[in-house]
């Protein structure tokens, strides 16, 4: 089996953070303008086919999702987050080389 370079990691873990959050944007906003709030208001009513405890699962589980996967993305991106912010914080104009490749290649 063909060992996963870190480039298609990111593009594919990147990739499903982007779907995950248009699916928790769409489900959010749909529910927030279209469905009434409250528990019993609307509870069992077909919206668009699915019914408020559907639309809430699915907004629900996309968000637990999407928080794995901003988790996952922050470890592939740690070395480069310490070093920028290492960079923006400091006083001198002067950076070292290793954060320098390491920023470069994130």
């Amino acid at each position: 089996m063909k060992k996963l370079n870190r480039t298609k990691l990111n593009y594919i873990v990147d990739f499903c953070l982007t779907a995950l959050f248009l699916i928790v944007a769409f489900t959010g906003f749909f529910m927030y303008f279209f469905i009434p709030s409250g528990i019993p208001r609307g509870m069992y009513v077909v919206y668009m086919g699915l019914t408020k405890a559907t639309w809430t699962w699915i907004h629900n589980k996309s968000a637990i999702l999407m928080t794995v996967a901003i988790a996952i993305h922050l470890i592939l991106h740690w070395r480069w987050v310490v070093c920028t912010t290492r960079n923006f914080f400091r006083r001198e104009k002067v950076k070292t080389e290793v954060c320098d490749s390491v920023c470069e290649s994130e």
